[in-house]
């Protein structure tokens, strides 16, 4: 090509369009999957073996790698649609390469993309997929309802199609896509974004104990109310509200029971108890009360011994009268 070529639309050379470096030899630039066409660095240039790694590298079509929170949403999420591979493993078998490569012939329009997910947790996101078990990758495909990443622009809202089953392979991946892409496949909305983080037990604990509320609630749902589920119109779920703390306080004491097998109080027991309780209380009452017996006869006078030492917030003040003739004497305050 000519870069010296000057186009009659701009008056300008196709160098000097492009910002082209004519005096890098060789001059390489590349086009077609980017916005407008790219100039080869000179360190590059060096050998073919370095150039060809570059030219695949930019040219050819391939799944993003995922190790953030940051990758993942600026290469995936905030794609129209994604499909994400969670190998099981460093390494990923043969079989699933291939596969991924035909996913990228047959849907153009569609990003893709991996992570380790034996090194990597995606929180938000494993409850919603299998259970990570014996080095099974796992695939999921993510589609955009609205929102984007920009600052200005609205909260970033996605939805997701899982596969049910651990295990995947080139025919069940291809048919999940496409049933995206199609408008057919159910999708689930994701109340949070998914965030990276390293795995760990404790968040394997956390999801585990997702994964069983979230069965527990289905179980209510597909079996109706039993005889120790919320009644009907009452909250099942502790919403913050009266009845939901009323109810979560309820189904937390059921569980007890059932662990511990404690057995439920007949009211007779229940009566005993509480005059037990009363014989109690009078008990403790006679040590500090005095029984009638011990009180002075009406009119008598009030020993010390009778009431014991009396502290001196109990202490009466004692008025003494004094005749007018001892007027111009001194007075003791008796206080």
């Amino acid at each position: 090509m000519d870069c010296n070529h000057v186009l009659p639309e701009t008056g300008k050379s196709i160098a000097e369009r492009f910002k082209i470096d004519s005096k890098i030899r060789p001059t390489i630039f590349i086009s077609g999957t980017i916005s407008e066409p790219k100039q080869l660095a000179a360190k590059n240039l060096k050998t073919g073996n370095m150039l060809v790694k570059l030219l695949r590298g930019k040219l050819e079509v391939r799944a993003a790698k995922i190790e953030t929170t940051q990758d993942l949403r600026t290469k995936c999420l905030d794609k129209d649609m994604c499909g994400l591979l969670l190998k099981g493993a460093k390494k990923a078998p043969g079989y699933l390469k291939d596969a991924m490569n035909k996913l990228l012939v047959e849907f153009p329009a569609v990003s893709f993309a991996s992570m380790d997910a034996s090194v990597l947790y995606a929180k938000n996101l494993e409850e919603y997929l299998p259970e990570l078990q014996d080095d099974q990758p796992r695939f999921v495909v993510f589609q955009k309802m609205s929102g984007s990443l920009e600052s200005s622009g609205a909260r970033l809202i996605t939805s997701i199609a899982a596969m049910p089953t651990n295990g995947v392979s080139y025919g069940s991946m291809s048919n999940l896509v496409a049933g995206v892409v199609s408008g057919t496949q159910t999708m689930t909305k994701l109340s949070s974004l998914p965030v990276i983080k390293t795995r760990s037990k404790k968040l394997e604990q956390e999801e585990l104990a997702k994964r069983d509320r979230k069965q527990d609630r289905q179980r209510r749902k597909d079996g109706g109310q039993t005889a120790d589920s919320t009644p009907p119109g009452a909250f099942s779920d502790n919403d913050g509200s009266k009845e939901g703390r009323r109810a979560e306080r309820d189904r937390r004491r059921s569980e007890h029971r059932e662990a511990h097998n404690v057995r439920e109080k007949t009211p007779e027991e229940i009566a005993e108890i509480e005059r037990q309780r009363r014989i109690r209380m009078e008990e403790e009452a006679k040590k500090w009360n005095m029984a009638p017996d011990d009180a002075p006869d009406e009119g008598g006078p009030v020993m010390e011994d009778d009431y014991g030492d009396i502290s001196d917030d109990e202490s009466e003040t004692i008025v003494v009268e004094v005749d007018s003739e001892d007027d111009g004497e001194d007075v003791m305050d008796l206080d």
